[in-house]
């Protein structure tokens, strides 16, 4: 008599090698597809073509469409709050379970940052060029390499268990994530069903290192803002005024001095931090990924992740001022910078933001007037990681990564629109994954995809799928 269970165990098995096999044959014309993404120079931004978001929002539609599995793949816009104004498109395909089987919300997004200068690139940003085992280029891992490691994972299952499988799927690609996310939480209430899921994998994180996967358990919110201070109602000569008139780069300079204290941490009353324990992680690896130089010193107290995945942080990321080589001898009358601030796990980013803007206020120098607007916040969040979701994708991971267990992890970045998905989807489970590792340099000039990782990301989604196709009771 045959025992059942080693009957199972051994269908298992073999839809696991049939997966693997069919990642591995799909992954040249799965690197082909992602070098195309990013010939698409998708820049969400106001300042960017908003056709060529159009035109990567079709090409992800068609790749959806010729898996052939989805009863419906659309693109759609939703409102920006406040306004009239629409958000930029995303692309979303759903087909539903069968026989018990649970629903896998995939998110990505095919938005990407802008390139920056292009002399900073050693290839230009939007023409995929490997070096290595590397693929660089904007987007060939935030977040296009997340898209495409969705849409390889489906095809694989496609591929080892026929089209007619019984998983539910919802792919959601989203097209503003870099410009703030905007219209999500719109988008979220007006498809609600459509996007409903047991499970929610967001591939748009990173890995421990090239050979450790991870998971990500924490993130930090963001309060982001333009500061604009004024002193003058018009610029005056500076050697005629200067040392009885304060001019606005000066208050600016004083103001943004108080955001800090003398090594660097913040010194923002009300501005809290998360307590948790983490990993071994020393300067010397800090400074080979992030390329502190010599003689410099890192910020901040407290155990080094403590202070990127922990503690707040608060950076000035642009300036509009007059540039060196049309400095003239004048008193700027004002000066206007973006501040970007990161919020510890556990507060809201609602208090953060009063926490930030008392503080300004309190500190202005001189009597400046100091205006904050156009401000963007996104909540900080914290992983459940009990539930069988959660087991299944770090079983998957091992499995995909040679027997390397994952890493529970957390980010200094930000994806403000999880705690919109837990907000909507309450019962839903979160599995935050992602294709990079610390070498990627998301953001920056000469971004990159280490290309064994993207394979086991893939392999990695696609036998999660494949075990979550073989699951009923969830």
């Amino acid at each position: 008599m045959t025992d059942t269970s080693e009957t199972a165990v051994d269908a298992a098995s073999e839809s696991d090698a049939a997966l693997r096999a069919a990642v591995e044959r799909g992954l040249p014309a799965t690197i082909a597809e992602l070098c195309a993404l990013v010939r698409i120079p998708s820049v969400a931004w106001t300042s960017a073509d908003p056709a060529q978001v159009q035109a990567s929002a079709e090409a992800v539609a068609a790749l959806a469409r010729g898996l052939d599995v989805f009863e419906s793949v659309d693109i759609k816009r939703a409102g920006i709050p406040g306004g009239t104004e629409l958000g930029q498109p995303a692309v979303l395909a759903t087909r539903r379970a069968r026989n018990g089987r649970p629903t896998v919300l995939l998110y990505a997004h095919h938005d990407v940052q802008p390139p920056g200068k292009d002399e900073e690139w050693e290839s230009s940003p939007f023409e995929p060029t490997v070096r290595g085992d590397r693929l660089y280029g904007r987007g060939a891992a935030d977040d296009k390499a997340g898209v495409m490691a969705h849409i390889a994972s489906i095809r694989a299952l496609i591929e080892s268990e026929g089209p007619d499988f019984d998983l539910g799927l919802a792919l959601f690609i989203e097209g503003e994530e870099e410009f703030g996310s905007r219209s999500f939480a719109t988008f979220l209430e007006e498809n609600r069903e459509a996007l409903r899921g047991d499970a929610i994998v967001v591939a748009d994180s990173s890995n421990w290192d090239i050979n450790t996967p991870a998971l990500t358990v924490a993130l930090r919110g963001n309060v982001t803002f333009r500061l604009t201070v004024r002193t003058l109602d018009h610029a005056s000569h500076s050697g005629m005024f200067g040392g009885a008139v304060p001019d606005a780069m000066l208050a600016t300079i004083r103001l943004l001095a108080t955001l800090h204290d003398a090594d660097g941490s913040v010194a923002v009353a009300g501005l809290t931090s998360h307590d948790a324990s983490t990993p071994a992680y020393s300067e010397e690896q800090l400074r080979l990924e992030t390329g502190l130089l010599d003689g410099v010193t890192p910020i901040g107290r407290g155990s080094i992740l403590s202070r990127i995945w922990s503690q707040p942080s608060i950076t000035v990321t642009g300036i509009d001022a007059a540039s060196v080589d049309n400095a003239s001898n004048t008193l700027s009358p004002a000066i206007t910078v973006r501040i970007s601030a990161r919020i510890a796990p556990g507060q809201a980013a609602a208090d953060a933001r009063v926490a930030l803007e008392r503080h300004l206020h309190e500190h202005v120098p001189f009597g400046a007037h100091i205006l904050i607007d156009d401000v963007d916040m996104g909540e900080p969040f914290l992983v459940d990681t009990s539930g069988w979701a959660v087991a299944e994708a770090r079983r998957a991971m091992a499995d995909a990564w040679a027997g390397v267990e994952p890493v529970d992890m957390g980010i200094g970045g930000s994806i403000p629109f999880i705690a919109d998905l837990v907000r909507v989807f309450p019962e839903a489970q979160i599995l935050v994954t992602g294709v990079e590792d610390p070498d990627t340099r998301a953001h920056s000039p000469n971004e990159s995809l280490h290309l064994g990782v993207f394979k086991r990301a893939v392999l990695s989604e696609a036998l999660l799928l494949g075990r979550l196709n073989r699951r009923t009771g969830h």
